[in-house]
């Protein structure tokens, strides 16, 4: 009898660990993102698969830790981060559990956290300091500072406080509540691993941080490419030209992409698919080609496709615009279109072109940050696949680009080195030296952002600097020796595009 009872128990016994271990494979194996029906709350959440996936012993792709440590971050480090999230750029919307450009999707048995589109491509807007702000989908992420985002994550994740237990306690204090398989593995390993690839993305990312020789790219700018050579291409950063280590540049917008197609798209005009700009601007995000998810990007790409940008909110002087428009013709239509390629009309027979360094004269830091090199290497991101680049090019210059939805994206010119329009149209050395980046109150008169406060609302803002390397304000010398009235005509017309 008692030989038959334990029979049964070891059977019994070996069932369970047969279920648990099928348990266990189905939880790793599960790639569930978080689905939104609404396509606007997609844009703002959704993922597209920057999350790490592959295997639970060797993930890749990713620059977030998982759900659990990122959410319990700003309250471990609450010193290096005193205004939260928030205190970066980053929107946080009442209601919501994460911010905007952060999606959420279950990989490897945990919940994991990725950066998608909206976090580059959303701002904020305010018609005075007092106001609410308004959200608006697909403009430059004006007031984020991605680079202290990042800074941040890095270093909290490294710190000696984070540990699993310190997380799990902080989560449970939070309302959160995680499986026992999630426990075990932030108990057993899981904080440990994340150290390790957190310290070895540090280091490949170091020779471009602020701290280093390379200017700070500061709100609503980001480096492009560099952090994509040391995550993507696994390059050793330090070996290479300083030249190509300096290139920050303005987030652009993201609407009316459909008469985009075949232009000369970034701000060096290196593609001119936008299928393909879309997917690299997701590698850059921390997708790979093993965890992306094309149909989730091809649901962006098809809302953005015919996405209107918003219309100038506040009155227009119809006369001084009607005057404008006539001076605009004259000195701005054949690189830039009309206000018409709003509705998607093509009438501009330079927009979208690769204009030549030696003629626009801006800044060239940029450009010499993409090289033949990079390019060629581009196109073995993807091979034998239908993904694979084939349009990316080397250029000697920077594109024309429309100007939809243009009062929005400010600051101006590709490195975001002249505050507004109107100064846009003054000689460089009557431009700007110094400003103020990332506060949301709108110039209504100069047509850009208020750009002479240095702090509000508990976030103090970046003072940009055009002495700076590669923040030179140089260059794009187009109606600058205008009347004064002229300039303001022109600035009026720009209103209505």
């Amino acid at each position: 009898m008692i030989w038959r009872v334990f029979k049964a128990a070891v059977v019994v016994g070996f069932v369970v660990l047969v279920a648990a271990g099928v348990w266990a494979v189905s939880a790793v194996r599960a790639d569930q993102p978080v689905v939104y029906p609404d396509i606007t709350e997609h844009f703002k959440y959704g993922s597209i698969g920057s999350e790490p996936g592959g295997s639970l012993l060797a993930p890749v792709g990713g620059v977030l830790p998982p759900y659990e440590v990122f959410k319990t971050l700003p309250a471990i480090c609450s010193e290096r981060l005193p205004g939260g999230f928030a205190s970066v750029g980053l929107i946080v919307e009442p209601g919501h559990d994460l911010p905007v450009g952060v999606s959420r999707r279950r990989r490897l048995g945990i919940d994991q956290v990725g950066f998608n589109c909206a976090l580059c491509h959303t701002g904020t807007i305010r018609d005075t300091p007092t106001s609410q702000p308004r959200i608006m989908l697909g403009m430059p992420a004006h007031q984020l500072d991605l680079e202290s985002l990042v800074r941040f994550v890095l270093d909290c994740s490294l710190d000696n406080r984070t540990t699993g237990d310190n997380v799990s306690g902080r989560f449970a204090a939070m309302g959160g509540h995680v499986s026992l398989f999630e426990r075990a593995l932030m108990r057993f390993g899981l904080i440990d691993r994340l150290k390790g690839q957190t310290l070895e993305l540090r280091n490949r990312m170091t020779p471009i941080l602020s701290d280093s020789n390379v200017p700070a790219w500061g709100r609503g700018r980001v480096d492009t490419f560099n952090p994509y050579k040391a995550i993507q291409f696994n390059w050793p950063l330090d070996r290479l030209p300083h030249s190509e280590l300096v290139g920050a540049s303005d987030f652009p917008s993201l609407w009316n992409q459909k008469p985009r197609e075949g232009m000369h798209l970034h701000w060096d005009g290196d593609n001119t698919s936008v299928d393909e700009r879309n997917l690299s601007a997701a590698l850059g995000a921390g997708v790979t080609p093993v965890t992306v998810d094309h149909a989730a990007i091809k649901r962006i790409r098809d809302w953005i496709w015919t996405l209107p940008p918003p219309p100038y909110p506040y009155a227009i002087d119809k006369d001084v615009a009607s005057r404008g428009a006539a001076l605009y013709q004259q000195h701005c239509l054949d690189c830039h279109g009309s206000h018409r390629f709003r509705d998607g009309v093509k009438d501009g027979a330079r927009v979208g072109e690769v204009e030549d360094i030696a003629r626009i004269a801006t800044d060239r830091h940029r450009l010499d940050s993409y090289t033949d090199v990079f390019a060629a290497n581009q196109v073995a991101l993807y091979p034998e696949s239908a993904y694979r680049f084939t349009h990316f090019r080397k250029t000697n210059g920077y594109a024309n680009q429309p100007l939809d939805g243009i009062w929005l994206r400010g600051p101006y010119l590709h490195n975001g080195s002249v505050p507004t329009l109107r100064d846009l149209l003054e000689p460089p050395d009557r431009r700007p030296a110094t400003f103020y980046r990332g506060y949301d109150v709108i110039d209504r008169v100069k047509v850009g952002f208020v750009s002479n406060v240095p702090q509000a609302d508990g976030r103090r803002f970046f003072q940009y600097n055009t002495a700076v390397e590669g923040n030179g304000n140089g260059g794009h010398i187009y109606g600058v020796a205008l009347p004064d009235a002229d300039k303001q005509a022109i600035v009026e017309y720009l209103k209505t595009f």
